[in-house]
């Protein structure tokens, strides 16, 4: 979709993840090795009562299942910011992530471009919100 056939508000969700203990282990493991993702023994004991999926792996997956969306298609240029971001519950191996995403806001920059800010909002399957961020793209109009 170009920026001109995007409306303020519009709302769309997206297919669902389900991230399992060895995504989470290969990721942290190349990206954010710390002990609550690494460590079973460690995170038991610690306050989320075992292994959790890092904060910047939510945010990779959320980005995932918008893209596969296929609403930017070819007509995005490029990602330009990311505001706002919040890390709202731990997730867990075997949870099933989905997103709502609304359309915050768009602006012509150029006569062929604009900028288009969503808001990311990721869910589990029991519906908690676990992640939440702005996202903005530049677009084709």
């Amino acid at each position: 979709m170009k920026l001109d056939e995007f409306t303020i508000g519009d709302v769309f969700e997206t297919k669902s993840y389900k991230i399992t203990k060895e995504d989470i282990l290969r990721f942290a493991g190349e990206f954010d090795p710390q002990y609550m993702h690494l460590d079973e023994e460690k995170a038991n004991q610690s306050r989320f009562k075992g292994i959790i999926a890092s904060g910047i792996h939510t945010l990779a997956i959320s980005f995932k299942l918008w893209v596969e969306e296929e609403k930017y298609g070819a007509d995005v240029i490029a990602g330009t910011g990311m505001n706002h971001i919040k890390f709202l519950k731990p997730v867990y191996p075997d949870d099933e992530l989905h997103l709502l995403v609304e359309v915050l806001d768009k602006k012509v920059i150029k006569k062929e471009t604009g900028l288009l800010t969503v808001s990311l909002s990721t869910f589990n399957d029991k519906e908690e919100k676990v992640f939440e961020g702005d996202i903005t793209a530049l677009i084709k109009r």
